[in-house]
């Protein structure tokens, strides 16, 4: 079944069940009257792009209309990433992909300060200027959907989004309905979603990891979303968990700092679920979030590439530190890093993942998609291990391994005995720069205040000599993408400005 046709399917069995809380608008949209909605905007959509359809929108129930209605015209939407130079971004969406339509609004135009051009549509307009003979339609039509919308394989491509960029440029990814569907059946194997919870939805839907766990999933399990445009309203947002009464919360580590920094005891005491994934969730914030509101934040980890959950912590199964066991539709192997052998427990290597999950391959980049796929093996680019217990342990990505001396280093492995050493407010990133003897050299940046000489005392204690960084540099403040997580590629530039002028 295609993801429209699960929406459609959640349609019928509630009608009335409140679908989204948008923020954006202020306004609580029935399932129903979302159903209509994406039939009027799928009606008002040229037909000139064949395949592709771009869509440009913060999480709201305009995003959500809008990819429905794109679904059920039969053609793709194209997830443009608005966070990071948006005009950069349309025209490479556009040339890697083929379309020109931009399904958007003119507040997210002004707010970017982009001019709207010829293809860019605006939601506000569609609806607007809908005639009185199209509602009517649209009512006719929403008593039998499955008939007016597109109905394909589950095997077609559900959407296109673009790897963050966060270590090199993005990369195009076609996820099937499958892969979706697949990710959202391995998630309510292992926790009970259902039309009662409400999730608070944070996460921009231009990554995996919002448009899975705070869209299709809701949407399927039949649950109501509150949207929230922007996830760094910290206050905002922790208000309107209390509100809302939101139940399932899924967010960066750095989000759920921020919501914890900004909450009163109690607010989050209708919070059943809450997933961290993303990045590394640190002690600090883990301890910090359950001594305050008595809530256990499980964590998880995915790819783009990979629907993207591939493991996760849940209540009841929740061993800290790791990113929890695989999803039951998901198998994962540890292979060697020089020989790709299968690793027993416990031992380090590179993370393979196979199953429904899984990409078919990057689009329009078969020899991307030939290095990392291999007789239906996803190989994710990260470090781990499997334990005794088959909980999965993230070790860090290998770009984020450095060799020093001929040994292998992780950085990961270091910033998190820096970061124990750091205040909760306190951020570091550790990088590499080349070094014309030693080859490389590790640099500690970080944000906020600490005392060097100490800091640099104490790590040494905790770190072998060849993994202690050889330089230690302060900003302002960490460079984050849109999803919370760190900027390596910014922050790489920057130490390469200092150290190379």
């Amino acid at each position: 079944m295609q993801l429209h046709h699960h929406f459609i399917k959640s349609y019928k069995a509630n009608p009335q069940q409140i679908c989204v809380y948008d923020q954006a608008t202020g306004k609580d949209l029935t399932y129903k009257q979302v159903l209509q909605a994406s039939l009027l905007v799928m009606d008002s959509i040229p037909s000139h792009d064949r395949f592709y359809i771009g869509i440009m929108l913060p999480t709201s129930a305009a995003c959500l209309i809008s990819i429905l209605a794109v679904l059920m015209k039969g053609r793709v939407p194209v997830m443009i990433n608005y966070s990071t130079g948006a005009q950069n971004n349309c025209l490479f969406a556009r040339e890697k992909c083929g379309f020109e339509i931009i399904l958007t609004t003119g507040k997210l135009l002004e707010k970017l300060g982009i001019q709207k051009d010829e293809h860019m549509i605006l939601i506000e307009d569609l609806i607007k200027n809908a005639k009185v003979l199209s509602k009517v339609k649209v009512g006719l039509k929403s008593l039998k959907p499955d008939k007016f919308v597109y109905k394909g394989e589950d095997t077609d491509n559900s959407i296109v989004l673009f790897t963050s960029g966060s270590e090199k440029d993005p990369k195009a990814v076609p996820l099937s309905h499958k892969n979706i569907t697949s990710n959202v059946e391995g998630l309510r194997e292992r926790i009970d979603f259902n039309e009662t919870d409400v999730f608070m939805a944070v996460l921009p839907n231009f990554h995996i990891y919002g448009l899975t766990t705070s869209l299709w999933l809701p949407i399927i399990c039949g649950s109501s979303i509150v949207t929230q445009a922007n996830p760094l309203e910290y206050e905002t947002i922790a208000k309107n968990i209390k509100k809302y009464r939101a139940t399932v919360l899924t967010a960066t580590p750095t989000f759920f700092h921020g919501y914890n920094q900004k909450s009163e005891v109690g607010d989050f005491s209708t919070l059943r679920i809450a997933i961290a994934g993303g990045d590394k969730l640190t002690p600090i914030i883990r301890d910090s979030f359950f001594k305050k509101h008595g809530s256990e934040i499980c964590e998880g980890y995915g790819t783009t590439e990979t629907s993207p959950v591939i493991s996760f912590n849940s209540p009841g199964m929740n061993k800290p530190g790791s990113v929890g066991k695989p999803l039951f539709n998901a198998k994962v192997k540890i292979v060697d890093l020089e020989s790709e052998e299968k690793l027993g427990p416990n031992r380090i290597g590179k993370i393979y993942v196979k199953g429904d999950l899984v990409m078919n391959g990057y689009l329009g980049d078969y020899e991307e998609s030939s290095i990392r796929i291999h007789a239906g093996w996803y190989d994710t680019g990260d470090m781990g291990l499997i334990d005794n217990d088959g909980f999965l342990w993230h070790k860090g990505r290998l770009k984020r391994f450095v060799k020093i001396g001929g040994e292998m280093v992780s950085l990961v492995a270091i910033e998190d005995k820096l970061e124990s050493l750091l205040d909760e407010d306190t951020k570091c990133c550790l990088v590499d720069i080349p070094h014309p003897v030693r080859g490389n050299e590790i640099v500690a940046v970080i944000s906020g205040d600490f005392e060097e000489k100490k800091i640099k005392n104490e790590l040494k204690k905790m770190v072998a000599p060849i993994s202690m960084p050889k330089h230690f540099v302060k900003i302002e403040e960490m460079p984050l993408m849109a999803n919370g997580k760190v900027n390596f590629r910014d922050v790489q530039k920057s130490c390469h400005k200092i150290f190379f002028k």
